[in-house]
Formats: structure tokens, sequence, C-alpha cells
């Protein structure tokens, strides 16, 4: 028996979408592959957005070898911002990824995306939701950095991911399951801002799923049991399957690294029959069942937020910020060892967990009762009374009107039981056996996989003389090549071609079927053969590149100052700073005040919005209208007024510029100068100040960090029964709005021209305690923003940072002045350095 195997790196065009599901660790990435997954996604224990979970490097060979011998693709997510003196250890790592054979990369940091295609070219780069692409000239930015892929961000409805799917060729990946972030990916700084854990580098601290207060006006509004207002439900979009697939989505992804195996698995196989299910044009007749289960596995809520389109009201209910499970009925009674409660369709019984929800009239701070139940007992047909087992409870801390969660079933982990053993395979590779049959020639056996067709397995039987060899019925065929059991394969077709008939012994189709499974599997998991470039020659060619832009010595260093309130702009033009810029609420207006500041012989600028959707456009053309410098907030933005802007172009901390490759690109692509990601330090800032030049660099010295930037507006849930700007009577523009945190600060919130809310920290960012160094390192544009100072404020504020770039006055002098000036006092914030920092030379 001769035998010739093939496989290729290709990949098959995709008409089907691809479920994704994810991987904390091995158990997370057997249960996907059981289930029904076509890819993977999980992480390194560095590098990664999911900092507590992940493989370590010399594991991911393994990892690649187990997933592709299943037929599953595996996908690693390198989605952090990479700092200066991690270049290196990010270009080799990125090699090492190539190497070990992983399909795709997933990238946050534009420098890290471009720096991937020119270390393997081969390997695919897909752009990360931290990227935050919304719009179509998001997605053309992408591809410009040599992305196949982008991840489009959750907070796009079904109308929006149509719109940007007709304008572009590029993939396009989807979550459809999981916890949502109340900010942007990538757009978040409450970590940052409040712990020194930044979220784009894989620390967030969840300050989203904590309890706040509503102040409206300097007053609290009380807001009963919605105690947790910027704590989202879970997004499930299960039943927008089919029109996904309608529109021509690449990817299905399922969000949860930090989920258990039973997570997993139960939401991959809910999609993947769901996916099937679409493709055949037939009803998914599990899926009510299904819901449930995904309900029950994990769940703070499930709905189609955003997805389905805009409602305020429903994405965050506000009651709890964890898992619920399913809602089983209501606290009637409560006896000396019994509760009883009223249920809905829902059934208890003993092993179930269950969780008292008495968000009522209980603190949150203070811890739910719950617990296993002992016993169930009927007491009529909408009653039952429960027991738990001894003193596991205090049953004084439970009254009638609680809500009865459901949190664990025994019945879901009996159902997810069967996908967690990798030993024995549940989901199988179809193959389809054609057999040719010739005259006095070899019979041929051509195995192929169906959704992989370039693995194919060819052999050719010899012809066979003797008493055991007769011709053999196709049924018969079948019968034995089918015998697939305990294998990763499952036989779907045979067809038998030629004319002469199939005569051989039938242990001979014993044979063939196993040596053909042991060659399917081994061409499956070798690793592909790359092209790999030497990252350290990458990376020094790189930095060398982009070694640019010296300061302009002599020049004098420059403030810039931005209000976003019409009150301040009198006091900014009284300072007379070299430019102001206006981020107002409205556009209307902003023509005016544009003039006002031109009219006082001051540059002015305008800011645009951090995010731009399908069919905001006009907010694009009316910047450009206006007829000066823009300060960018948006990759799509920036893609979108690159040569049709006729003034300079300043990129915002929102482009997450990390380190000089990531500027450098910023600035390549038509900006003048770049301002440093929230997520630098002090030490880090002067870097790049000294690499790209102070010409280059615009450092915001004063500012409100904002910690939340989030689709969910905070104005319409609360101060209105409207579910979009459509319905809402604009309260933005009525109320002055923050939120108040467990230690009694109050963070501003402020509305943009899309609706969109900015949460604000209370306490200023103050950096006068570097600024002599930045100066000596050829900073010469600073700035200092504003949010809710008052006139009077602001203006001494501005003045103190005039004094002290003119050398009038000490840097010490005007921190000790600006923490009794500015409204809850200053820190030092992100731009605190640690002192085990050291700056490892880029060259």
């Amino acid at each position: 028996m001769s035998l010739h195997a093939t496989a290729s790196e290709t990949r098959p065009t995709r008409h089907i979408p691809e479920v994704m599901s994810p991987a904390g660790y091995w158990p997370q990435l057997h249960a996907a592959i059981e289930s029904g997954a076509d890819a993977v996604y999980f992480g390194l224990t560095h590098f990664t957005a999911r900092a507590k979970v992940g493989f370590v490097l010399d594991e991911l060979p393994d990892v690649m070898r187990t997933l592709h011998a299943r037929g599953v693709r595996g996908f690693l997510t390198f989605n952090t911002l990479i700092f200066g003196h991690e270049l290196r250890e990010a270009a080799r790592t990125l090699a090492a990824i190539a190497a070990a054979g992983t399909d795709a990369v997933i990238v946050q940091d534009v420098g890290m995306a471009r720096l991937a295609k020119q270390i393997a070219p081969q390997m695919e780069v897909h752009g990360s939701t931290q990227m935050s692409i919304t719009s179509h000239a998001g997605v053309e930015f992408a591809r410009s950095l040599g992305v196949d892929r982008v991840v489009l961000a959750r907070e796009l409805s079904l109308t929006e991911i149509r719109s940007i799917r007709q304008a572009s060729d590029m993939e396009l990946e989807v979550f459809v399951h999981g916890a949502l972030c109340v900010s942007y990916s990538g757009q978040c700084f409450s970590s940052e801002a409040w712990g020194g854990r930044s979220a784009n580098r894989g620390q967030c601290a969840q300050a989203c799923r904590l309890p706040y207060d509503l102040m409206v006006d300097g007053r609290q509004r009380p807001l009963g049991d919605a105690r947790y207002l910027l704590s989202p439900g879970d997004l499930m979009a299960i039943d927008h399957v089919p029109e996904l697939v309608d529109i021509g989505v690449a990817s299905l992804k399922i969000e949860g690294r930090y989920k258990d195996a039973e997570y997993v698995a139960l939401t991959t196989r809910a999609y993947r029959t769901a996916v099937d299910a679409a493709i055949a044009r037939l009803p998914n007749t599990d899926l009510p069942a299904e819901k449930l289960l995904l309900e029950q596995v994990y769940s703070r809520g499930l709905g189609d937020y955003f997805i389905g389109g805009t409602n305020h009201q429903k994405v965050v209910r506000g009651r709890a910020p964890r898992h619920r499970g399913v809602c089983v009925g209501q606290v009637t009674g409560i006896g000396a060892d019994a509760i009883r409660i009223r249920t809905n369709a829902v059934a208890l019984k003993a092993g179930d967990g269950v969780v008292f929800d008495a968000a009522d009239w209980r603190s949150p701070e203070e811890p739910e009762e719950g617990g296993r139940i002992f016993a169930v007992q009927q007491v009529d047909v909408h009653h039952v009374d429960v027991r738990f087992a001894r003193n596991s409870m205090d049953m004084r801390r439970i009254r009638a009107g609680d809500l009865v969660w459901r949190t664990s079933d025994v019945d879901v982990i009996k159902a997810a039981k069967p996908l967690l053993d990798p030993q024995q395979p549940v989901a199988r590779q179809a193959v389809q056996v054609m057999i040719v049959s010739e005259p006095q020639q070899p019979i041929t056996f051509v195995w192929q996989l169906r959704n992989h067709p370039e693995v194919t397995v060819t052999m050719q039987q010899p012809l066979h003389d003797g008493a055991d060899v007769r011709p053999l019925t196709e049924a018969l065929i079948a019968e034995k090549l089918g015998r697939l059991g305990g294998s990763a394969y499952r036989l779907a077709e045979v067809t038998v071609m030629g004319s002469a008939p199939v005569a051989l012994p039938v242990s001979t189709l014993n044979h063939i079927r196993r040596e053909a499974v042991r060659q399917l599997g081994e061409i499956q998991a070798h690793a592909v053969s790359r092209q790999i470039a030497d990252p350290d020659l990458r990376i020094n060619d790189a930095l060398r590149a982009h070694r640019i832009r010296p300061a302009s010595v002599d020049a004098p260093p420059q403030l810039h100052v931005m209000v976003r309130q019409p009150a301040q702009l009198g006091a900014a033009i009284a300072a007379r700073p070299t430019s102001i810029t206006l981020d107002y609420l409205e556009l209307y207006g902003l023509k005016d005040a544009v003039a006002q500041v031109r009219a006082a012989g001051i540059a002015v600028r305008v800011a645009s919005p951090r995010v731009i959707k399908p069919g905001e456009e006009r907010i694009v053309d009316f910047l450009v209208r206006l007829d000066c410098p823009i300060v960018v907030r948006g990759a799509g933005m920036l893609q979108d007024v690159q040569g049709v802007a006729q003034h300079p172009l300043v990129g915002d901390f929102s482009l997450n510029a990390a380190n000089v490759l990531s500027a450098s690109l910023l600035l390549d692509a038509g900006l003048t100068r770049i301002t440093p990601t929230h997520d630098c330090n002090a030490a880090q800032i002067t870097e790049l100040i000294e690499h790209l030049g102070g010409d280059a660099v615009e450092v915001i010295a004063y500012h409100h960090l904002p910690v939340f930037h989030t689709e969910h507006c905070v104005f319409c849930r609360f101060l209105s029964t409207g579910t979009s700007y459509k319905d809402c009577g604009r309260p933005c523009e009525k109320h002055d709005v923050g939120l108040r945190d467990q230690h009694g600060r109050v963070h501003p919130v402020i509305a943009d021209v899309g609706c969109r809310n900015t949460v604000f920290g209370a306490q200023s960012q103050d950096a006068s305690k570097h600024m002599a160094r930045w100066l000596q390192g050829g900073l010469r544009h600073v700035r200092l923003e504003f949010v809710q100072e008052h006139p009077t404020q602001l203006q001494h504020i501005i003045q103190l940072y005039q004094k002290g770039l003119a050398g009038e006055l000490a840097w010490g002098d005007i921190a000790k002045s600006l923490r009794t000036v500015a409204p809850s006092g200053t820190t030092e914030g992100s731009f605190f350095v640690p002192e085990n920092h050291t700056i490892i030379p880029l060259l």
C-alpha cells in the first residue's frame, strides 16, 4: 500500500461564521473543542488583557498541536499596550508565537500590529476590540496596519454591523455572548486612576461593578434597588445568529477567559447549534432550552444589549453586579427551619444553589444569604418549602418579598460533563472517502476532511488475489470504514467511482481505516513551516527608522487649554494661552465659539468624539468645515480626515500610543503631535519626548482622568423614562450629574455629541512634579483640561502653569497651590513612577 498525504496552511474560504470560544487554560480549551468550536482564543501569562489566566510560552506548541489535531484554529491574545522597555521582549515573543503555529495573534497596540506582520507575514493579525473600531473608516485604518480581521466594538447594533460589512470586505468578528464592559474596551482608565492597575495592561479592577450614588445638581437622587448603576447585564445574541449569518460576519465570539469549563462547554454548544440551524435555514428547536442553560451557567441578566439596538433602560438593571442565574421565585414566608417560596415555572430540587436577593432593603456592602438546598417539599401548585443544612444560613436575614435566584443547577453540571473529557471525543470532524477502482489498477482511497479540504490522505491498495477476496458492497464498505468511534473523525460520505468492483479482503478495510485516521491526525497536528524574521533585527530597524523629529530647542513651551463648557470660555480667553480647544456637548454653538476665540487672537482647536459610528459621518464633516486644527481621538476619525483636513491634527490620549513605534506610526499617518496614553507614567512619557522630539509630543499636565467612556447613558437611564436620545428629553443639557463612590468622592459625568457618557475622576491629576524633567528633555507642548471647574478656578490654574513655564514660579510651589485651587484636590495619579522603574535604552 502506498500513501500520499497533503496539508496546506491556505485557509479555505469560509461562508459559515466560525464559533469562537474562550480558553483560560487546558480544561476550557478541551471543553471548547468537544463542544464544537471552530476556533479558540487564549492568552499567555503576559502581554494579554486577562493577566490572571493563560498558558506559558513553552506550552504553546502543545496547545496548537492539540487544536489543529481536532481541526480547530488557535488565536492568541497579545492585546495589551506595550511599553518601550518591553519592545524587544514583545518582538521575540511574537516570533515564538508564530513559530508555534499560532493561526492568528489578536493585538491592541497599533505598533505591535505592524511589527507582527513584519516578523511573521504569514501569520494572521486580528485587531482587538480594544482598538475601539466602530466604523468602516476604523476598519480601513486597521487594514493599513496589515490587520487581516477586526473585532468590532460590542456597542454596535446589527444595523451598524451590516453597514460596515457592506462597506468593507475585511473579515469582521463580533462578540455574541458574555460579560459587557460599561466602557468601550481600550477606553477605560478607572483601574489606572483608582488603583494604579491598567485595564489596557490586563489588570482590570472592575470598578464598574461597584455601587455608586447618583448626584444630580449636588443632591443625591434615590435609585431604589439600582445601586450598581455602571454594571451592565451580560450579552446574549443567540436570537440574532440568523441575521449575523446573513450579514456575513466571519466569526461569532464568546467572552469568558475567566469562566470555568462548564460555561465554555455549554455556551459553545448553544452557539454551535444556532449557527448550524441558521446555515440549514431550519428553526432552532433547542433554543428555549439552550437559553435557559445559558442563563443558568453564568448570567448577570442576559439580553441583546447594544447589538439589538439602543435601550438605556435595559442595559444596566443595577440590582446586583455578579452572577445571578435564573430567577425561580419570591420568598413568601420564613419558618424555623424552612423558607417558603412562590415559584415560577422553574423547578427547584435538592443540590441546587440559591441566593436570596434583598436589594430592596439591604445595604450593598452586606453579604447575601444563600447556599445549597438540602430538601424541597411541594406545598401546593405554586409554593414549595426549601430546607438547608443546619446552621448553614442566618434565617433572620431573609424577608418575605426577597427574590430567589438559582445560581447553580445540578442538571447543568450533568449536561456539561460529557463535553469535559478530552479522552472521549464528542465533536468529530466529518470525513468523506472517495474510492476509485479501475480494471487492472490499484484501488485508490482518498480521505478528505469536509470542513478542511486542504487536509487529504490518498492511499493506493494493490490488487489482491485469493480466496478471501470478493467484491464488496458500498454498504459494507461504509460500515467498515465508518467504525471511527474513539477517534476525532466521523464518516460523512463514501463515494465509489470506476468501472471495476472494489474487490478486497474485508480485513484490509480495517487496516486502511486505522492508517487513514493516524495519518489525518499527524497531518493536522504537524506544525506548518513559516518564514519568520529575526525579531531583534526587525525591532532595531523599526526603532532606527523612527528616531526622528528633533525639538525646536529655542522655541518657548506652548500652553494649550481645553474647555468643555461655554461658561468656561471667557475665563480661558482672558488667560490667553497659546491655544484653546473646544470639547462641547453640542455641535450647535461650536461655530460661534470658534469665531469668538479667533476674534481674541488666540489659536483655536476642536476635539473630535472618541467614537464615530455608521450614520454619524456628519460630525466629521462639521468639524472639518470649522477650518481649524482638530484633536483626533479615534483611529476611524484619523482615517476620515487624512488628506481632507487643511490644518494640523493632534492625536489624543485615546489613540493609546504607549511606545515609540505606535506613536511614530500615528505620526506618519498624518498627525502633527501625539498625546501619550494615560497608561504611561511620567518616566515613560519622558522616553517618548526624548525619542520622538518635544515638538511631536503634547502632554496633558492637568486634567481629570476620563475613567469610563460608555455608550450607556446615565442621564437617559436615571433621569428619564426614554430609551435613547430620541425620547429621553435631553436631561444632559439641564442637569449636572456625578457618581459618588464609597469614599465620598463625586465623579462628574458629561455626555458628548453622540450621547456617549464620560465619567471623569473627581480629583485632578497634576504633573507639575515632573514638568522640569520633561522641559529639560525638550517638551514644547503642554495641555490643561477642565471639566467642571469654575471660571475663576480655571483662570487661576492656567496662570500657575504659565508662571511655571516662564520660570517665574517653582514647580513645587505650583503643586502646593493646585492642591487648594482644584475643585477636589489633586493627585499624581497615573504619572506616578514606581521606585523599581528602570528605563532600558531603546537602541
